[in-house]
């Protein structure tokens, strides 16, 4: 079988549950001593690399924090992604694009067509210009076993007025849910939901048979031992709990980034045997 799903079970399968966020905001650049400039970008990557690239079934460099630096920052993106997919590690580019047409399009051929120095493993969409505007990310995505991940409950406390929303007896986000499930059945595994682990999120998830990245483990107060509960009708084969701060803390040295890192997945894979 092919598809991203086949491809997302021999990482984790071999590497552990748990996705690394690659996130250098300003703070964690002061804070490891480090400029907040495209040189302290460029040294705080070669960490991350160095860190996760090898042992992480999963990183999650957030675009958001590279983009500020022009194209210097986008440079850097672009080796963090070739780097560590180089190293073995699938790369999920957080970029949480959604368009409409050919934008939509534009979008899908930057992150997933391997014309593109940005092509990832798989990219967040988001989709409340409407579920089927993203057609051209799922498409881009299937045809080169790659993956998007549907923002469908997250983590912030705002999301809630429009993902639990009514929309015609059931919430918006369960609406999102239902709809990549419906495009898994072939097997393939392509589309993936984003959904928080810091609260109860009320989806679901039982038919999706596709990843769930379920960020806020660690900084954003989501423990290993709430995974279980959070996430008791999903099958948790497919879940992906993921930590940036809560790792990247413990930088600057390499070694003690990868050891947090290593900690944390550890108790990621305990709590959900």
């Amino acid at each position: 079988m092919t598809g991203f799903g086949p491809r997302f079970r021999a990482a984790v399968g071999t590497r552990g549950r748990l996705c690394a966020g690659i996130d250098p905001h300003s703070e964690l650049l002061e804070s490891w001593g480090l400029g907040v400039d495209a040189a302290g970008l460029d040294r705080f990557a070669d960490i991350c690399i160095a860190a996760l690239a090898p042992v992480a079934a999963v990183v999650k460099p957030q675009v958001a924090f590279f983009e500020p630096f022009g194209a210097a920052g986008f440079a850097t993106l672009e080796r963090v992604i070739a780097e560590c997919r180089g190293a073995g590690a699938l790369v999920l580019a957080d970029a949480k694009r959604g368009d409409i047409g050919s934008t939509m399009a534009a979008y899908a051929r930057a992150w997933l067509d391997d014309s593109s120095p940005l092509a990832a493993d798989a990219v967040t969409v988001s989709p409340y210009l409407g579920f089927g505007s993203l057609a051209p990310a799922f498409d881009a995505a299937r045809a080169a076993q790659r993956g998007a991940f549907v923002l469908a409950r997250t983590s912030n406390p705002d999301g809630a007025g429009v993902q639990l929303a009514d929309a015609g007896g059931r919430p918006v986000g369960q609406r999102i849910v239902d709809a990549a499930a419906a495009a898994n059945t072939d097997g393939s595994g392509t589309l993936g939901v984003v959904v928080g682990a810091t609260r109860a999120h009320g989806l679901d998830l039982t038919t999706l048979a596709g990843p769930v990245l379920a960020p806020g483990l660690g900084a954003q107060g989501a423990t290993a031992a709430d995974l279980g509960a959070v996430f008791a009708d999903a099958d948790l084969s497919w879940l992906l709990p993921a930590s940036s701060r809560g790792v990247l803390r413990a930088g600057p040295d390499a070694a003690a980034v990868r050891s947090a890192f290593e900690t944390a997945r550890d108790e990621v894979e305990s709590a959900l045997q």
